[in-house]
């Protein structure tokens, strides 16, 4: 190779060089520009819950899920940094549901009991709670015992269920299951059955926007005082902990006490403890 032929080589390979030099440039200065792949979106968590207990949990005319519950655990979900999505639930299957990993949590006046605890795990207690027994209002019933010999409609599954089944033996054919309360009400109120027992929260809302002159409540201090949480499967302590600081965030700073008004009518006595006299459970 002559000289000149030598000088148009190194310059041809320089050339060469150079745009490969400004081409590595020009896609190490572009790299910050590109977006960066975003993180993905937490999952919203699915909550299960019976939408047929007004005032704590039901479906208004658009359809959409309403009620004291509700409102709790998206306060709750809000101060924990938790998306939620509320999918309407039977009550005979939502134990279940919670198990097989259909539903990450349940809100629906759950009463705290030691055989739930075997199965799965509780936020801190929400709620105080008490059974309350409807009658039409000549029924002569004053107390808990005079249910004994009476036809009495419960909602399957229920602590209401779970106390007429003590007094009249779980087989007794005087004692008509609902898939309700509402139901059971219904069913009082035409006369099918002599009584219901059921959460007085859910009796006192029914009465009230029933014909409340046709029925009365007995309330017998014998019934075993109440509480209820929110339920997630066993073990998942995770999720646990950021419910339980959730709630104590909203009780602080008295977003407990507003959501108790709007569906009560009241905020919760000092110290946190609800009052009874509108309470539910299940």
């Amino acid at each position: 190779m002559n000289a000149s032929a030598s000088r148009s080589f190194r310059a041809a390979l320089c050339a060469l060089l150079a745009c490969g030099l400004v081409a590595c440039g020009k896609q190490e200065s572009a790299s910050p520009g590109v977006p960066a792949a975003s993180a993905p979106a937490a999952r919203a968590l699915v909550v299960g819950t019976d939408a047929a207990y007004a005032p704590f949990e039901s479906q208004n005319e658009k359809g959409e899920i309403v009620g004291f519950d509700i409102d709790i655990v998206k306060a709750v979900a809000q101060k924990a940094g938790l998306q939620v999505k509320f999918v309407n639930t039977p009550w005979e299957g939502i134990f279940n549901a919670l198990k097989q990993g259909d539903r990450d949590l349940l809100v629906s006046s759950i009463t705290i009991t030691d055989e739930r605890k075997q199965t799965m795990d509780f936020s801190a207690p929400y709620f105080d709670a008490h059974q309350l027994i409807a009658v039409r209002a000549d029924s002569k019933v004053t107390r808990f015992d005079d249910l004994k010999t009476l036809k009495v409609g419960v909602q399957t599954g229920t602590t209401g269920d779970e106390a007429i089944s003590k007094l009249q033996g779980k087989t007794s054919p005087n004692i008509k299951r609902f898939e309700s309360t509402p139901l059971a009400l219904s069913e009082l109120q035409t006369g099918g059955i002599d009584a219901v027992v059921a959460d007085n929260g859910v009796v006192v809302n029914h009465v009230k926007n029933n014909g409340g002159d046709k029925f009365r409540t007995v309330n017998d201090p014998a019934f075993t005082p109440e509480q209820y949480g929110i339920a997630v499967k066993k073990g998942n302590a995770e999720l646990l902990a950021k419910l339980d600081q959730g709630l104590a965030a909203i009780r602080a700073d008295g977003t407990y006490d507003r959501i108790y008004a709007q569906y009560l009518g009241a905020p919760t006595p000092p110290g946190g403890a609800s009052a009874p006299a509108v309470a539910a459970s299940k």
